[in-house]
């Protein structure tokens, strides 16, 4: 018999899928989209995207391929309470389900843990509950005042996550620099709050720094252990920020802190006539064996009525060949760090698009340069997917996901 959380959880993934959507980090004081449902006094909206298909990863002594699904389904509700707003989001992922338990296969990407030890060339599966939580916001005189309670969400640190990015909703791979920038996205434990004033805001958090363990069907213990604050500034298509962080021992296998920067500007509008949607942003980590810093440069071009291409480059420093090394009591040491660029090429093509939403079809190469100490054991690595890809609205430059 399936378990009550578990019905819970294909209702969100069947409204989700069935409905058309409305942008998942929408501002509190957007209007919201033509695709909501009215209820009594809540307004409820969905968002969805789910990738399908083969990705295949070649490097010296090791090719790794595997068919797999990355997907993610949202309901958000909104209810206003006099001149103030109530909103709550739930989020779930079935990656536990559809990538193996490892996760999908990547090339330099590392984060999070298996069995305790490290992941690395492997993008981890998200958690099966990606999101739960509420937001109340007051607006008096021109300024808005928020406050946000997660049970798992993202404190205020870091870009728009980059399932939410319009740069990058139709690219399957997770960016190299996203354990630099935007991991916590699914945090266990979160307190935020906010003053906004003519596209300026402020947030603060108090959130657990650990990231999600291995088990992906739980809800880890919440903590709150660890802090940021975050500046940013949003005007029409563009929205930039900057943000910092201390992070209590965010991986089980270390046993320091780390200090987390980051900065970043996003445009979510049009070429011409044409939509498009760019991000630029940088990461550090500051870590105890050394400072990684990562950069990237993404876009996506709807080159016409059914198509778009997208891509995306990346610069990083790695710790790699030292990662998870344990030090002795009392002494410190200084891990090589390796040099990692990328380049991203590829091409959507809408077969289908309805009021369900739009199916389409698509393939992307990357090719890779290494820092000398990496070319022994990885030579020169090249990367390519093809795949179905679902999402549940139509393209509109106007629905820019935002803080």
């Amino acid at each position: 018999m399936l378990h009550p959380a578990g019905r819970a959880i294909l209702v969100i993934a069947a409204v989700a899928i069935g409905a058309p959507a409305a942008a998942q980090d929408v501002s509190p004081s957007e209007a919201d989209h033509d695709h909501t449902a009215q209820g009594a006094a809540w307004t409820w909206a969905t968002d969805a995207s789910v990738f399908f298909g083969y990705n295949d990863q070649q490097r010296k002594f090791t090719d790794f391929s595997a068919w797999e699904s990355q997907n993610w389904f949202m309901l958000t509700g909104t209810r206003p309470i006099g001149a103030d707003q109530l909103a709550v989001d739930a989020m779930i992922s079935l990656e536990p389900f559809t990538m193996a338990k490892l996760g999908s296969p990547q090339v330099f990407q590392a984060g999070e843990t298996y069995n305790g030890a490290p992941l690395s060339n492997y993008q981890h599966p998200h958690d099966l509950v990606m999101a739960l939580g509420g937001r109340y916001r007051r607006s008096k005189r021109g300024v808005g005042y928020s406050f946000t309670a997660d049970v798992v969400g993202a404190p205020a640190l870091g870009p728009t996550v980059f399932l939410h990015r319009e740069s990058a909703r139709d690219n399957p791979e997770t960016p190299l620099v996203h354990h630099y920038t935007d991991s916590t996205h699914t945090t266990f434990g979160v307190l935020t709050g906010g003053v906004d004033a003519n596209g300026f805001a402020v947030e603060a958090s108090w959130f657990k720094g650990e990231e999600p363990d291995d088990n992906r069907l739980n809800i880890d213990p919440l903590k709150l252990d660890s802090w940021s604050v975050r500046g940013s500034w949003q005007r029409g298509p563009w929205h930039a920020q900057v943000s910092g962080g201390h992070l209590h021992r965010p991986e089980p296998f270390e046993l320091y802190n780390m200090a987390r920067l980051t900065a970043s500007v996003e445009y979510s509008g049009a070429i011409g006539s044409r939509p498009f949607s760019a991000t630029l942003l940088w990461g550090e980590n500051r870590e105890i064996h050394g400072i990684l810093d990562g950069y990237l440069f993404e876009w996506d071009l709807r080159a016409h009525a059914r198509g778009a291409f997208y891509g995306r480059a990346e610069a990083v420093a790695r710790d790699l060949l030292d990662l998870g090394g344990p030090d002795p009591p009392g002494f410190v040491e200084f891990h090589r760090i390796s040099h990692i660029a990328s380049l991203t090429i590829g091409y959507v093509y809408d077969i289908a698009e309805r009021r369900w939403g739009r199916l389409g079809a698509g393939a992307d190469a990357t090719v890779y340069t290494v820092g000398e100490n990496l070319v022994e054991d990885f030579g020169s690595p090249h990367s390519f997917h093809v795949f179905l890809r679902y999402r549940p609205e139509a393209r509109s430059a106007a629905a820019a996901h935002v803080h």
